[in-house]
């Protein structure tokens, strides 16, 4: 595989690195400290095409490929994880879906605001008692005439407090057990939809998380997504898609570990000299330059199999499980060659570390995504 960027790929990395030098960065320290949801900043991201990269012009996107979106998301991510995975959730989980799944009647309804970013959606799975295994909801939908009615909770739910549209799954049929499971969308002003408080996170802490109670409401039934009974189905390709993006999230923060870890070792100085010139600090920073290019090819194979419309399950597995670790392990070397100083908020390490560690668990954690590197090896 040939991973040089084209000038257009290299333009969209580009448009993105300063857009988030230029307007995220500023108040990256104070939405951290504050929990604070950066609403203007996702509205611009929608006018300039970051929202939906990869929907089609037709539906409001932007018709990018994937490798466009994961140069993108590595650039916005390297300045503020949180504006990452509000674009992640919003591109690869909430606009692929519909535009896969959807009908023309819902693409046109709701995926051209998404796409556009007038409108901001969120992926409802995870529940109280169904996280890695998402076969066991117990969100239900029963068919009531026009409409389905459902009830249930939804927990952990990214851009919950903020997004205008929920993507629930909700079991149609329970005896069928995973194959019972379908997917609608829900509005948030639709009665009964009820969202929790947001909660208090060690990281990401830009991003809302919260459940999502459903009382009761009344959806019409256009707004199943496919088939009853695909929503399983809808759910697992479509996190086989949103891994590439929470991959491209990690390397973002290994990446901002690495300049900035590089950049103190020159400036600090112990025993008369700069601590670059020590080969313990050395040693530290080639593995992390090592792991963090190894990470970027991984997540580059698997963007370029998706682009090419070839199976690529294994791929973003892979790229999502190593680039996760990397992330972590990258954000800890960088606080340690920061001493002290990586232990403030000032000096950014030390959110690196905690806005890294949520990626090797939201979207698979990397426990499953050593299962499903398995399964797809032995099927071979």
């Amino acid at each position: 595989m040939n991973f040089e960027l084209t000038e257009d790929q290299l333009a969209i990395k580009m448009a993105a690195r300063d857009f988030a030098e230029n307007e995220i960065a500023p108040t990256q320290i104070e939405r951290d400290k504050e929990a604070k949801f950066p609403y203007e900043i996702v509205k611009k991201m929608g006018e300039l095409g970051f929202m939906g990269m990869m929907v089609a012009p037709e539906w409001g996107g932007a018709g990018m490929d994937t490798i466009s979106y994961v140069c993108a998301m590595e650039e916005i991510s390297k300045v503020d994880a949180s504006v990452g995975v509000i674009m992640s959730v919003n591109n690869s989980l909430v606009c692929f879906g519909i535009e896969k799944w959807g009908s023309d009647f819902l693409k046109d309804k709701y995926l051209k605001p998404l796409a556009s970013g007038q409108k901001l959606g969120a992926f409802c799975l995870s529940e109280p008692e169904a996280g890695s295994d998402a076969t066991a909801q117990k969100t239900t939908a029963v068919k009531d005439g026009d409409f389905y009615v459902l009830n249930g909770m939804k927990n952990w739910i990214t851009n919950g407090t903020t997004a205008d549209y929920y993507f629930m799954q909700a079991m149609t049929n329970p005896e069928l057990g995973y194959k019972g499971i379908s997917t609608f969308i829900v509005e948030k002003e639709m009665a009964g939809v009820e969202t929790g408080v947001k909660e208090d996170k060690l990281g990401i802490r830009g991003s809302d998380t919260c459940s999502i109670g459903l009382n009761n409401v009344r959806v019409p039934k256009e707004n199943l997504i496919g088939e009853e009974g695909q929503g399983f189905k809808f759910a697992m390709e479509t996190l086989n898609g949103g891994r590439i993006g929470i991959a491209s999230q990690a390397l973002g923060i290994a990446q901002a570990s690495l300049e900035a870890a590089t950049k103190y070792s020159k400036q600090r100085k112990a025993f008369d000299a700069p601590i670059a010139n020590l080969q313990a600090i050395q040693f530290k920073l080639a593995d992390m330059a090592v792991n963090v290019d190894a990470a970027r090819l991984l997540i580059l194979q698997a963007a370029k199999l998706k682009d090419d419309k070839q199976k690529y399950i294994k791929e973003a597995a892979m790229a999502k499980l190593f680039a996760s670790k990397v992330a972590v392990d990258c954000a800890l070397e960088a606080i340690q060659i920061h001493g002290g100083y990586g232990y403030v908020r000032e000096y950014l390490v030390e959110r690196y570390l905690r806005d890294a560690k949520i990626t090797e668990i939201y979207e698979g954690t990397s426990e499953i995504q050593r299962i499903v590197i398995a399964r797809e090896l032995l099927k071979a």
